[in-house]
């Protein structure tokens, strides 16, 4: 049977691992890699990294594949993002059958967690849907961005008997609760929050040697921000932030 494992390698930092990461790592033969193109080859670069300071078996191979184009201003969200996962699964299945021998253990590197706000796990169950491969699944959890923002600025998400609401940025309009973490947000949705008195405590690239923080009340850090991000954009070629929106507690 071959075997398949998940890895959470955290938010970008290769200290981030878990013990359980690296010793999963030290078993593998093949590294799966989707190539997500030049503007992020960081990512990239992160994993093969990760890779020769861990992997016990010099032999292993890292097999990438290019990711299948994506709308990223669909008119159906849901629509596209199911497409999308269409495509990947095709491509995993591929890899997973052609590049996988019985008996060999392979393996997703996800950055951040596997099971917060990344599609590797419903696209595997895809292909297993497909019964043209078997294999068994391992899921192993890794430090997320929220752990990482929350560490870099010393603070706990959530205050005390208070829920805090995990969203996106396409998503924080409609957030119920006073007090949200923020990923994915390609712009810069914190703009469109109406609400006196909050707060943010943002951060970019964390636990990396780029990393970036900024923090304090959101009227005043608003625009502060805005220019970090098009700065980095512009300097790296791509961006991953998270934030968290607090509401101040009047005294």
């Amino acid at each position: 049977m071959r075997k398949l494992s998940i890895i959470g390698i955290g938010a970008g930092n290769p200290d981030y691992l878990t013990v359980q990461a690296i010793n999963a790592l030290k078993t593998l033969d093949v590294v799966f890699l989707i190539d997500k193109g030049s503007e992020k080859s960081a990512l990239t670069a992160l994993r093969t990294e990760i890779c020769e300071r861990y992997i016990a078996n010099k032999a292993f191979r890292i097999v990438a594949a290019e990711d299948p184009a994506r709308d990223r201003s669909p008119r159906d969200y849901e629509s596209a993002v199911a497409d999308w996962h269409a495509k990947r699964a095709a491509i995993y299945e591929r890899m997973i059958r052609e590049e996988l021998a019985d008996g060999q253990h392979g393996a997703f590197l996800v950055w951040g967690d596997p099971c917060l706000y990344d599609s590797t796990l419903r696209i595997v169950d895809q292909v297993a849907a497909m019964g043209t491969v078997a294999f068994e699944v391992e899921v192993i959890p890794g430090i997320t961005s929220i752990q990482a923002l929350a560490a870099r600025h010393k603070i706990p998400i959530n205050r005390i008997g208070e829920p805090v609401l995990i969203t996106t940025g396409r998503k924080l309009a409609e957030r119920q609760s006073r007090d949200a973490v923020v990923m994915l947000d390609g712009g810069s949705a914190f703009t469109t929050v109406e609400d006196e008195d909050v707060e943010i405590f943002w951060g970019a690239y964390l636990g990396t040697g780029d990393e970036i923080l900024a923090s304090g009340p959101l009227r005043e850090c608003t625009d502060e921000i805005q220019k970090i991000k098009t700065d980095a954009r512009a300097r790296h070629g791509w961006i991953m932030d998270t934030y968290l929106l607090r509401k101040t507690v009047a005294s």
